[in-house]
C-alpha cells in the first residue's frame, strides 16, 4: 500500500473554516464516494472509502442550488466532469444571469389582487370601479303613485306647507297644466295643484329631500314616468305646527278655490280642494268650526257628479249628524240612496226636504222618479212570485 492509498482510506482531517463553528452532527453529514480519479459521488451511508465535505463546500453548494432554482447555472470546473456553461446555453458572464435585488423582490411579492397577474401592481380604491347602485322604489301608501329614486338627496328635511320649491320637471303628459323645465312651486298653494298630476306631484315632493332626483310613475304604468329633480326648497310647516287661525285661513282659501272649480265644471279638482280643507280642519279640537258642514255638503255634490254615490251618502251623514235640518244634505243623500237602490231611504229623505221646503222643485221631481222606480220594482217582484207558484 502506497502513501496515497493510505491517506485516502484514512480520510483527511477536517479543519473548521475560520469564523465558522464545526457542525456537532458531523457524523451524520453526507459523504462523498470516490468513483474515479477526477470525480466523486454522493453516498447516503458512511462506508469505507467515503470522504467528508468541509463546511465551506456545503455553503458553496447551497448557493449554487439557490441560483439553479432561479434558472441560473454557474459553470462547473472542467476537471469535475460536469457540463460547461456553453453546453447549457448560458452566457459567458454567469453573474449577469443572477437576478438583481429588485427582481428578486418581485418573486417574493404576494398577489396584488384577487384576479389577474399576481405581479400586477395593486390599484388604489379611487381607480377601482364603484359598485352599481340599483334605483330604490318607494310606493305611496295610498297607492296613487310609485317613486323610483335615481339620485338620493341630502339631509332629512322635506318640503312642507308653504315651502317654495325649485323643481325641474320633464316628461309630463301634454295638457296636464304643469310647466316643463325649471319652475318654482309653492306647497299647498297655486292652481298647479288642480290637475291629477299636480296633486300627485305635490305628494311626491312631500317625500323628497334636497338634491333628490326621481322618476314619478302612475300605478299600472298607464303613463310614461316623469323625471322630477328637487334642487332646493325653503322650510315650511306641518299641519300640526300651524295655529288654529292659520288652519282656518288655509281651509277658507281651499273652499273658495274648490267652489270656483266646481262652477267651472271641474268637480274632480274641486273635490281635492274640499278634501284638503277638511284635513286641515279635522285637526282642530271638536266640535270644530261650522265651515266643516259646508265643506262636507260641497264634497257630496262633487262625489255625486263623479259617480260615487256611496261616498256622497257618507259625506251627507257627516253634515246631518250636526245639522239634521240641512236641506241640501238631505236632498243629496236622497239622490245618492236612489242611485245605489235604497229607494225607501231615498223617498224618506226627499219627503223630509219637502216638509222643510215645500216649494223645492228638484226634490219633488226626484221623489216622483223614486216612487215610479219603487212601483216598477214591486211589479217585477210580483211577477216573479206568480211565476214561482204557478
Amino acid at each position: 500500500m502506497n502513501l496515497s492509498d493510505y491517506l485516502f482510506r484514512c480520510g483527511p482531517e477536517t479543519v473548521p473554516v475560520k469564523g465558522t463553528s464545526q457542525s456537532p452532527n458531523l457524523e451524520s453529514s453526507p459523504k462523498m464516494e470516490r468513483t474515479s480519479q477526477d470525480s466523486v459521488k454522493m453516498s447516503p451511508e458512511g462506508s469505507i472509502g467515503e470522504k467528508d465535505i468541509p463546511p465551506h463546500q456545503e455553503a458553496q453548494q447551497g448557493l449554487e442550488n439557490t441560483k439553479e432554482e432561479y434558472g441560473v447555472v454557474r459553470p462547473r470546473s472542467q476537471d469535475s466532469g460536469a457540463l460547461t456553461a456553453e453546453a447549457l446555453g448560458v452566457g459567458a458572464d454567469p453573474d449577469a444571469q443572477i437576478p438583481q435585488t429588485e427582481d428578486l423582490q418581485e418573486f417574493d411579492r404576494g398577489p396584488a389582487g384577487m384576479r389577474g397577474d399576481p405581479l400586477e401592481p395593486c390599484r388604489s380604491t379611487s381607480e377601482m370601479a364603484e359598485p352599481h347602485q340599483s334605483p330604490i322604489l318607494w310606493h305611496c301608501p295610498d297607492g296613487s303613485f310609485v317613486k323610483r329614486i335615481m339620485v338620493q338627496g341630502q339631509g332629512l328635511d322635506k318640503p312642507k306647507g308653504g315651502s317654495q320649491c325649485q323643481v325641474l320637471v320633464s316628461g309630463l303628459p301634454p295638457g296636464v297644466g304643469l310647466p316643463e323645465g325649471w319652475t318654482e312651486l309653492t306647497m299647498g298653494s297655486g292652481p298647479w295643484r288642480d290637475s291629477p298630476w299636480g296633486e300627485i306631484l305635490e305628494k311626491c315632493l312631500e317625500t323628497m329631500c334636497s338634491g333628490e332626483q326621481a322618476e314619478l310613475m302612475l300605478p299600472g304604468g298607464a303613463e310614461p314616468p316623469a323625471l322630477i329633480t328637487l334642487a332646493s326648497f325653503t322650510l315650511g310647516k306641518d299641519s300640526w305646527e300651524l295655529t288654529v287661525r292659520e288652519k282656518e285661513e288655509l281651509a277658507s282659501e281651499e273652499r273658495v278655490r274648490g267652489t270656483e272649480l266646481f262652477r267651472a265644471g271641474n268637480p274632480e279638482a274641486a273635490a281635492r280642494c274640499y278634501g284638503r280643507a277638511l284635513r286641515l280642519l279635522l285637526t282642530l279640537p271638536p266640535p270644530g268650526p261650522p265651515e266643516r258642514i259646508i265643506l262636507h255638503a260641497n264634497l257630496a255634490a262633487c262625489q255625486l257628479q263623479l259617480g260615487q254615490p256611496t261616498l256622497a251618502a257618507q259625506s251627507c251623514d257627516r253634515v246631518l249628524e250636526r245639522d239634521p235640518r240641512h236641506v241640501k244634505a238631505l236632498y243629496r243623500r236622497g239622490v245618492a240612496r236612489a242611485a245605489f237602490g235604497e229607494l225607501d231611504g231615498a223617498a224618506a229623505d226627499l219627503r223630509r226636504v219637502l216638509e222643510l221646503e215645500p216649494g223645492n222643485r228638484a226634490a219633488r221631481e226626484e221623489l216622483g222618479r223614486v216612487v215610479i222606480r219603487g212601483r216598477e220594482q214591486d211589479a217585477g217582484l210580483a211577477r216573479g212570485l206568480r211565476k214561482m207558484f204557478s
